[in-house]
């Protein structure tokens, strides 16, 4: 029997597949040092094996693959798979799988390190913990990354943005704010309550990004929240935006974000 996600999770995390190469493009690389940490905490050498749930487009991919492990990717959508695969062309030891995790097959040979990027909470979360740690050997690292939208950048033009969120999407809690990164808490409830694995550790990488005014946008129509919205309704709420940003900022803003790496090492 199936164990895909409920439709509030399958409908969003199927939304990016339209829209593969404009995420390819517009997202946010993750830092190099975060990787480096990864291998640290993982003890990871060339020819690890490591299993990527969700790879998108292989942002997270293809650090790993130049690394020389031997990477095995599933990913739900065949668009962003397809992106994925072009642009892990270089790397043989690097291969992506359409599937859903909760579906897929799990290899007879377990893997040193287990890593999900941006995408662990688009998983049944009745599944996904348990299921990474069948995939592991003992003593392998579940790793996942956490993009945080955090206070910092130009904050008056994400405070003034609030008003056009309230106009167009009236379920926008009122007066809404980014929350100090060091206000982000640091969850592991999930993998202590599992009693599979040792205790988390984190990692934080704070980094600002500055867009103009068309990378901006860009970056909005791969966010499910947006590409969820009625086409007339997001045309709307991007033009307030892209007025704003040229009328106030000189057509150019800065976004600070912080990448949160938790890793855990599989008991047993």
């Amino acid at each position: 029997m199936s164990t895909a996600p409920d439709a509030a999770r399958e409908r969003p995390r199927a939304t990016f597949d339209g829209v593969a190469d404009l995420y390819d493009r517009a997202r946010p690389r993750y830092p190099e040092q975060l990787f480096t940490d990864l291998a640290e905490s993982a003890g990871l050498t060339p020819g690890s094996r490591v299993l990527e749930i969700g790879c998108g487009t292989g942002q997270a991919t293809v650090p790993l693959a130049r690394r020389g492990y031997a990477v095995t990717a599933v990913e739900l959508g065949a668009g962003m798979a397809a992106v994925a695969r072009r642009n892990l062309a270089r790397w043989p030891d690097a291969e992506v799988t359409v599937s859903a995790f909760e579906d897929w097959t799990l290899p007879a040979e377990p893997f040193d390190a287990v890593v999900s990027a941006t995408a662990f909470a688009w998983v049944d979360p009745t599944v996904r913990v348990r299921k990474a740690a069948a995939a592991l050997r003992p003593g392998g690292v579940l790793a996942t990354v956490a993009t945080h939208h955090v206070a910092g950048g130009d904050d008056e033009f994400f405070r003034a943005s609030q008003e056009f969120y309230e106009r167009f999407i009236p379920s926008t809690p009122k007066d809404l704010r980014l929350t100090p990164a060091d206000s982000v808490p640091r969850d592991s409830a999930e993998i202590d309550a599992s009693g599979l694995f040792g205790p988390a550790a984190f990692r934080r990488y704070p980094c600002d990004i500055s867009y103009t005014t068309a990378q901006y946008l860009d970056v909005l129509n791969t966010y499910s929240n947006h590409l969820d919205l009625v086409p007339e309704v997001r045309a709307d709420l991007l033009a307030s935006l892209a007025g704003l940003i040229d009328g106030r900022h000189g057509g150019r803003i800065t976004k600070r974000y912080l990448f949160e790496l938790r890793t855990a090492h599989r008991l047993g």
